[in-house]
């Protein structure tokens, strides 16, 4: 009888860092995380004592780490307080991102800059930062890169944040290829409407709320825990074959 070999999808002895960690997403990430077993650090603009309770819960290992996001310029700060936490950093989630949401014609750039420096930019030079690292020593590593199904759609009143999530899209796909041959995994997940704080003002509105939940298949709206197993399987050894490919977690959303 086959017996499937379970342990592939262990982080026992990996350290993950999260980005956006103190709720929603990142929180559920980190979580799952540490359930499976990896030194879990949490990067956020605020405190993320929230998290570090839910993981000392079950006497999980967290680290916080204090960071404005928005500057790249707060990337060695991050890398040291997580080396020096944890050593060696094998697991990156690129998850903190912001939506600010405006007709088109009302856009400002302080606005467009914001979304795009944070979703976007600090994306790609937080990534590159450990690529560097990894590529050195040889040993290889995990990028998830949090995208949306506005990585599919255009949306509405959102453009920066659409355009900077088709770029997370493309980013993965165009890091995937030039890091694949270095054993170093970037993937994406695609969440679907999730109740977080990004969606609030979406799920107070009772007609909107309506329409999307007509649309998702599943019926309700998603959850950080649902994300929470494509992320374990993604930091994994079970998707060492997996590249540049972005996960749809939507509830049926894009089939529809």
């Amino acid at each position: 009888m086959f017996e499937p070999d379970l342990s592939m999808f262990s982080l026992v002895g990996k350290t993950a860092l999260v980005t956006g960690a103190n709720t929603g997403l990142g929180q559920g990430i980190c979580v799952a995380f540490a359930q499976a077993g990896a030194n879990v650090i949490g990067v956020a603009r605020r405190s993320c004592a929230e998290t570090a309770e839910k993981i000392a819960a079950f006497s999980g290992s967290f680290k916080e780490v204090i960071a404005d996001l928005s500057d790249s310029g707060v990337i060695p700060h991050i890398v040291e307080e997580a080396e020096k936490a944890f050593g060696r950093v094998d697991i990156l989630v690129n998850n903190a991102g912001i939506i600010k949401r405006c007709d088109a014609v009302d856009v400002t750039e302080e606005d467009w800059d914001a979304v795009i420096d944070l979703n976007e930019r600090m994306v790609f030079f937080l990534s590159q930062t450990f690529a560097k690292k990894w590529i050195a020593d040889g040993k290889g590593g995990k990028i998830i890169n949090i995208a949306s199904m506005l990585s599919y759609q255009g949306g509405i009143r959102v453009p920066a944040y659409t355009s900077s999530k088709s770029a997370v899209l493309g980013l993965t796909r165009a890091l995937a290829n030039e890091w694949a041959s270095h054993n170093i995994n970037v993937n994406a997940i695609a969440p679907g409407y999730m109740a977080t704080n990004n969606t609030s003002n979406l799920r107070s509105d009772d007609q909107r709320s309506a329409e999307i939940l007509g649309r998702i298949p599943a019926g309700r709206w998603g959850t950080p825990a649902d994300v929470a197993g494509a992320a374990v399987f993604l930091a994994s050894d079970a998707a060492a074959y997996v590249h540049g490919f972005t996960i749809a977690v939507d509830g049926g959303w894009l089939a529809r």
